[in-house]
């Protein structure tokens, strides 16, 4: 239950609960803000499923009704507020997605509105007694944005207490986030106390490095392994992945055996990475397939096999427009403007079956067809007529 995680709060209560032999009820809260998932968001969901294998129920908290305030945490600015339109889009696409990481059965998906709105305001005017101004300002994000001028509005003080009211509402045992959300898990823990609850423990999981090895994996940072995207991007970015952030992946992402881990070659460790992450979201054979794909292009210099195929509208059109067009599909969710597309050709990373091409304004003629490589994490397509 440990590993990988950053911090463990109530550990005595933990192993009290865990060693009473009941069913536990472990908490974790989402608010729909965005409908696809990239591998930084599983690594809660990981240790979530953990608990689920060992018999314990998830109580999975969607917050529609809290997403209409936004979470302020690690914020500098307000989050803006979402519609009821787009609450519903990210919450289809939860439903869509987070059963190919945890089991149907022990698991409870309910939207916090189905209390929160009962609360009315005579129920959030007690709810705001079981906290202070000076209590809210000790979280780091609120302390910063008062001590700079920035704005923070009262309904972003409501948030964490909304959130660990769902924790009243549920009787969690325990709650799992990310490090960033210690504030409001917490908040929980102290609301349970005044209510008359055993308290819950917390478990706090770490935030996964995007492929940069930098910077929180994020869509807006262009460094995310998307669950939805095709498989071929999705084993070349993690076959992208430095040896030392490999390593972190698999502690946070799978429940190898580390130490046996670091007794392959990196090479080889990240491959078996690569397998095991297509492989939960496309099957073994197709991780198969990806890994003697990879082999095949990257080591042996073969031309790949092309899963897409892509016919031009102009006759005779420069190759960089062709990539720029075929990967503006919203399927791929990669970045592939101009300037991108231009670097690559600088690095040697575009082939035109199986020839490298550096020059940016190079032509594909009407009668040409072949496979087009780009680096190691877009997927191969080719062009035909």
């Amino acid at each position: 239950i440990s590993r990988g995680s950053d911090e463990i709060i109530g550990d005595k209560e933990l192993k009290e609960k865990l060693a009473s032999g009941r069913p536990l009820t472990v908490k974790f809260g989402a608010d729909p803000t965005a409908p696809d998932l990239h591998l930084g968001h599983t690594v809660v969901m990981e240790k979530l499923r953990v608990f689920q294998e060992l018999g314990h129920k998830v109580v999975f908290i969607i917050g529609d009704f809290t997403a209409m305030i936004g979470d302020p945490s690690g914020r500098t600015a307000e989050r803006p507020v979402l519609t009821k339109e787009e609450i519903e889009e990210s919450i289809m696409g939860y439903k869509k997605q987070i059963f190919k990481i945890l089991l149907k059965n022990n698991l409870e998906l309910v939207r916090n509105s189905a209390w929160l709105k009962k609360l009315g305001a005579e129920g959030l005017i007690s709810l705001t007694k079981h906290s202070t101004v000076a209590r809210m300002l000790e979280r780091n994000d609120f302390e910063a944005r008062y001590k700079s001028g920035s704005p923070i509005t009262i309904t972003e003080f409501i948030y964490p207490l909304l959130q660990g009211y769902d924790s009243v509402e549920v009787k969690a045992d325990i709650e799992i986030g990310g490090t960033d959300q210690k504030f409001n898990l917490l908040m929980g823990r102290e609301l349970q106390k005044d209510m008359g609850q055993d308290q819950q423990a917390i478990l706090t999981m770490p935030l996964l490095e995007g492929t940069d090895g930098v910077k929180k994996m994020s869509k807006s940072y262009g460094n995310h392994i998307g669950i939805n995207e095709p498989p071929t991007p999705m084993f070349g970015k993690i076959m992208s992945l430095s040896d030392e952030l490999m390593y972190r992946y698999y502690e946070l992402l799978t429940v190898s055996d580390i130490a046996k881990v670091k007794e392959k070659h990196p090479m080889e460790a990240k491959r078996n990475l690569a397998k095991i992450i297509v492989g939960k979201y496309y099957g073994k054979t197709q991780a198969e397939a990806e890994d003697n794909n990879f082999k095949n292009v990257f080591s042996k210099g073969e031309i790949p096999v092309a899963n897409y195929e892509y016919t031009p509208e102009k006759k005779d059109e420069k190759l960089i427009n062709i990539i720029y067009d075929f990967y503006s599909d919203q399927r791929f969710d990669m970045d592939c403007s101009k300037s991108k597309l231009k670097k690559l050709f600088a690095e040697g990373a575009i082939k035109f079956d199986g020839n490298k091409i550096t020059d940016i304004n190079h032509v594909i003629k009407a009668t040409e067809e072949g496979v087009v490589q780009v680096g190691k994490r877009y997927p191969p397509f080719r062009i035909v007529r």
